[in-house]
């Protein structure tokens, strides 16, 4: 028995509850950049859980456009608060600010990315098993991958009613997680 077996549940609740509720904001940010539907009841979920620090941050970070500043900060800041949580458990020792701000930008990068993976595949899921119908979370898929899912239709034209959109955005987020992820791993380990 190490000084892991403490840490390791502790470092567990740690890394659990700060991804949840940075999902969450990551959710609405993404939500209202699309323009999702807020009368939808995981819409509104999510903007209860998340309203009452994201009050407090609109008042010293405006919005930029369609562009909600404060849930951006709001995530990296609970990014790095987690980060360096762990990071201090775990070896106890001083944080380079720069390398942790890095690792926590590739980490929402990362999250971002995996967000639409899953939101596009479960959507092409869902056309396949029940097309046509409506139901709250299937609103909130089509919310989120429908533009990115326009840009992808644009690019593959209709191949006799089949539907390669979904395809071509997995490639294309699967690209864009192994060019831009990369770099930056390797810069905050320069850094730090």
């Amino acid at each position: 028995m190490g000084s892991s077996y403490m840490t390791d549940p502790i470092v567990f609740l740690i890394d659990t509850l700060f991804s949840l509720y940075i999902l969450a904001v990551l959710l609405r940010f993404l939500l209202q950049w699309c323009g999702g539907d807020f009368y939808n009841p995981i819409s509104q979920f999510l903007v209860k859980i998340t309203h009452p620090p994201l009050k407090i941050l609109r008042r010293f970070v405006p919005s930029i456009g369609k562009i909600d500043t404060s849930s951006l900060v709001l995530m990296l800041s609970l990014q790095m608060l987690a980060d360096a949580s762990i990071l201090l458990l775990l070896n106890g020792s001083m944080i380079n600010i720069g390398a942790l701000a890095i690792t926590s930008i590739t980490q929402l990068i990362s999250l971002l990315i995996n967000v639409l993976v899953f939101a596009v595949f479960a959507r092409a899921l869902l056309s396949w098993m029940n097309p046509g119908a409506f139901n709250a979370a299937a609103s909130i898929l089509s919310t989120l991958t429908e533009p990115l899912l326009d840009v992808c239709r644009k690019i593959i034209p209709g191949l006799g009613g089949i539907d390669l959109s979904p395809l071509a955005a997995l490639l294309l987020l699967q690209l864009a997680k192994m060019v831009i992820l990369p770099p930056l791993h390797e810069l905050a380990g320069l850094i730090g």
